[in-house]
C-alpha cells in the first residue's frame, strides 16, 4: 500500500528487500529512502537487521546528500535505531496523541490534512539530545530531523500515511547518490 501511495506521488519507486539491502555488492543509487513503519518488529519484518549490516553505508548515503524518512519501530526495541549515525532511543506505546509543532521545518508538512489533536502514533523517541520539530504536550519527541554531511534523517512515530504534499515533495530526488 505504501508503495502505490509513492508511486501515485511521484511516478514511481523501487521496493528494496532487506536481502538486498543487506548484500554487500547492492549498489543502488537513490535520492530518498523510506524505511517504513514496523521495520523492528521481527514479526512483521525483516528489515532491522539489513539496516544494522548496512550502517556504515547509510553513514555515507547521508553524508552525500540522501535523505531517509524512518518510521516507529513497531516494537518493543528500545535500541532500535542504533544503525543511525546519531544516539536515539525509542519507546514503543501505540495510541492517539496530541502533536505540537516546536519548530519551524518543511518536514511539518507531514502532517497536513490530519486532526493533530488525535495523531495515531506508535510512541515516541526517548535519549535524544536534540530539539524536535514536534512532540506530545509531555515534551515526548514524535518527529525529529537532523542533518548529517549535506543529507539529512527524519525520523517519526506517526502510524498513518504522510501527506501527498510531504511525500512528493520528500521524494523530489534533488541529488541522487549511491547506496
Amino acid at each position: 500500500m505504501f508503495q502505490r501511495l509513492i508511486d501515485d506521488c511521484v511516478g514511481c519507486c523501487e521496493l528494496v528487500t532487506p536481502q538486498l539491502l543487506a548484500a554487500p555488492f547492492y549498489r543502488g543509487s537513490f535520492g530518498a529512502l523510506v524505511v517504513p513503519t514496523g521495520f523492528a518488529n521481527k514479526e512483521y519484518s525483516r528489515v532491522l537487521p539489513a539496516l544494522r549490516a548496512t550502517k556504515s553505508r547509510i553513514k555515507r548515503f547521508l553524508e552525500s546528500g540522501g535523505e531517509i524518512l524512518v518510521f516507529g519501530g513497531g516494537g518493543d526495541i528500545p535500541d532500535c535505531y542504533d544503525w543511525l549515525p546519531f544516539s536515539v532511543e525509542y519507546h514503543f506505546e501505540y495510541g492517539p496523541r496530541e502533536i505540537i509543532i516546536r519548530k519551524k521545518s518543511d518536514t511539518t508538512n507531514l502532517f497536513d490534512g490530519y486532526d493533530l489533536s488525535a495523531f495515531e502514533c506508535d510512541g515516541y523517541f526517548s535519549g535524544y539530545q536534540g530539539d524536535p520539530v514536534a512532540s506530545t504536550p509531555d515534551g515526548h519527541p514524535i518527529l525529529i530531523e537532523e542533518r548529517l554531511g549535506s543529507g539529512r534523517v527524519i525520523l517519526t512515530t506517526i502510524h498513518e500515511y504522510p501527506s501527498r504534499a510531504f511525500l512528493t515533495s520528500f521524494c523530489a530526488c534533488r541529488k541522487e547518490t549511491f547506496f
